[in-house]
């Protein structure tokens, strides 16, 4: 079954040279599906909180606490990439990680008819790789790199125990992205067979 399907370009701010990455979604999913696809597309592990603000509004996991700092968090799975469109919504911020801060812009760069025999949502393409969790945001990663680059750094050890070994900056891990993508299919699949099957219930 073919259906609309978004591409979305995201960069990551504050970081030159751009690191960023291109996926498709079908235009039905959530706000809460693309924080899925952005946690793989960029290897990160999805070990803390996030939000997309666009427009006035925020969107993310609502917590207790949001009333005390006088927040309003709408749930991420309300609102779907199609009723962005619908407004003439195409670029907003995603937010991840309240302590490393990494913003990044999230831009609709086209809709389109997905392909049947293609499953999505869908990596298409990116540079450079991401920076690893915890670094310490933008200034983190910039001493990170330094540092894994230069043998004689006095923080190289650390670093490289800090990134399991070895970083290479421009290897985006495309197989592990795709690989990270695969559940989140999984699920999509499964949710359009369960829509199919109470379709076809309420027809017979």
């Amino acid at each position: 079954m073919t259906e609309p399907v978004v591409r979305i370009r995201i960069e990551l701010q504050e970081i030159e040279p751009v690191i960023w990455r291109r996926v498709d979604l079908p235009a039905g999913s959530s706000l809460a599906t693309l924080h899925d696809v952005i946690q793989a597309a960029f290897l990160w592990e999805d070990a803390h909180l996030f939000e997309f603000r666009i427009g006035e509004k925020v969107y993310g996991r609502p917590a207790p606490d949001d009333d005390f700092f006088d927040r309003r968090v709408h749930r991420a799975t309300s609102l779907r990439l199609r009723a962005l469109l619908e407004r003439g919504i195409s670029r907003f911020l995603y937010i991840y990680d309240f302590g490393d801060d990494w913003c990044h812009d999230v831009l609709i760069e086209q809709t389109f008819t997905g392909e049947a025999d293609v499953d999505y949502p869908r990596f298409v393409d990116g540079k450079r790789a991401a920076p690893p969790e915890d670094v310490g945001g933008a200034p983190g990663f910039f001493e990170f790199v330094e540092a894994i680059r230069d043998r004689s750094h006095p923080g190289h050890v650390d670093a490289r125990a800090w990134c399991g070994g070895s970083f290479d900056p421009n290897d985006i891990g495309g197989d592990r992205i795709r690989e990270r993508l695969v559940p989140i299919v999984r699920r999509r699949r499964l949710a359009l067979d369960r829509h199919h099957a109470s379709q076809i219930a309420k027809k017979s």
